[in-house]
């Protein structure tokens, strides 16, 4: 270890100190610490619930469709996996399916509701689908062709007041047909043979057929209503696959159109309060350059007989550049630990103090999402700011003459 280095560090461990400059070193350390803390404890939330409306409502829509409802022979050879799609495109493509979606209204005994019926080919689309997963009465594959099977949630049942093995009317005004009586929509007695529970805001809007049957519903072939649905590695990473269809020339939709602005709302507010943390760890930050600048005040006269040994002016500024560093590296490295801990026993703790907070799906509380990366970026930036606020009391430090200093006392 360098001379300037030992010397920053025995300056910087005021723990055996008992003056009031001590005092406000342990200060800015414990304020560097405590909003590090907070910054990943909200960050961590908010992630979580960024990653439940990604997998929840994302899952229910389409990431991207490819709309060959005109094209008849490009539709049906699409439906091969990744068909023209260069490696860097497909690595992003976990399927394509078959899909079709249309508006349709839906009729019970009781109850009267627009939904939008998904034809999907369940045998494909089953190892991909988060309704597949989250069945809770019936199967997915039983919307077998031909027989007229639905699958709804349970808040749909609910709201509709149907049960599994119950009927419904499906009623399609897009193959309405006129007839002496007038107009007349094309419709179809459906029978609920699952129910699913994703607990999204798109539980109850969504109704899922076979794709044939949605085909004779509408009184067309299944070639020309069916669409490609590509399911992503990542609802977030759309960007490059819509670009290379735009350069295609293929009419296509991502879920932006319809979810964007839910999307856009959620990192508005994460970046806003990451912001307000960043600034309470920038405050406490800034007590280093008060605590600095008393150090250098306290030193004066080691600082004069430091460089009347030798050490020279850009050696004193090494000194206390590097006291602020180690301030900075200690509030960050005791925050980090302080806010992971926090983030992984924060459901336990607003349990254990009843604090109403500890909301969610079946009462398992706030989801919570730690990233790394976002880890990394917060300790080097805290490392990096409490280096630049230490550059001002260095400064001053390396320009303290000697004579002066050694005369005064």
């Amino acid at each position: 270890m360098s001379v300037s280095r030992f010397i920053a560090w025995r300056y910087s461990q005021s723990a055996a100190n008992r003056s009031f400059v001590a005092f406000i070193n342990r200060f800015s350390v414990v304020g560097i610490a405590l909003g590090i803390a907070s910054l990943i404890i909200v960050l961590s939330v908010m992630n979580g619930l960024e990653g439940q409306l990604k997998a929840r409502i994302l899952g229910i829509l389409p990431h991207i469709v490819i709309e060959h409802s005109t094209d008849v022979e490009k539709a049906t050879a699409s439906f091969d996996l990744n068909i023209g799609f260069p490696d860097d495109i497909a690595s992003k493509v976990i399927a394509q399916v078959p899909y079709s979606e249309r508006e349709v209204l839906v009729q019970s005994r009781s109850e009267l509701k627009g939904l939008l019926m998904q034809g999907v080919e369940p045998a494909l689309s089953q190892p991909f689908s988060i309704i597949a997963a989250n069945m809770v009465q019936g199967s997915y594959l039983s919307l077998e062709k031909g027989s007229y099977n639905v699958i709804i949630s349970q808040i749909l049942a609910g709201q509709l007041n149907v049960r599994v093995g119950q009927r419904l009317r499906v009623i399609s005004t897009e193959a309405s047909s006129y007839t002496p009586l007038g107009r007349v929509p094309s419709q179809r007695l459906v029978t609920v043979s699952g129910l699913f529970a994703v607990n999204s805001e798109m539980d109850d809007k969504v109704l899922l057929m076979h794709i044939d049957d949605a085909a004779t519903l509408l009184r067309k072939k299944t070639s020309d209503i069916a669409d490609n649905r590509l399911y992503l590695q990542d609802a977030f990473a759309f960007a490059p696959v819509s670009q290379y269809l735009s350069e295609q020339n293929l009419k296509h939709r991502t879920w932006r159109e319809r979810q964007g602005p839910l999307f856009d709302a959620v990192k508005m507010e994460k970046n806003m309060m990451a912001l307000m943390l960043m600034l309470v760890i920038a405050v406490a930050a800034f007590n280093v350059i008060s605590a600095l600048v008393m150090v250098v005040a306290e030193k004066r006269s080691d600082i004069a007989i430091l460089q009347t040994q030798g050490l020279l002016q850009k050696d004193i500024m090494r000194i206390f550049l590097l006291n602020g560093v180690f301030n900075g590296l200690k509030g960050g490295v005791g925050g980090i630990l302080l806010g992971l801990l926090c983030a992984w026993q924060l459901n336990n703790a607003l349990r254990l103090f009843d604090t109403g907070l500890a909301f969610g799906e079946n009462g398992q509380g706030l989801p919570v999402d730690i990233q790394w990366q976002q880890i990394i970026v917060i300790g080097i930036s805290t490392i990096t700011l409490c280096a630049l606020v230490s550059i001002y009391p260095a400064l001053k430090a390396s320009r303290i003459r000697p004579a002066n200093s050694l005369r005064s006392e």
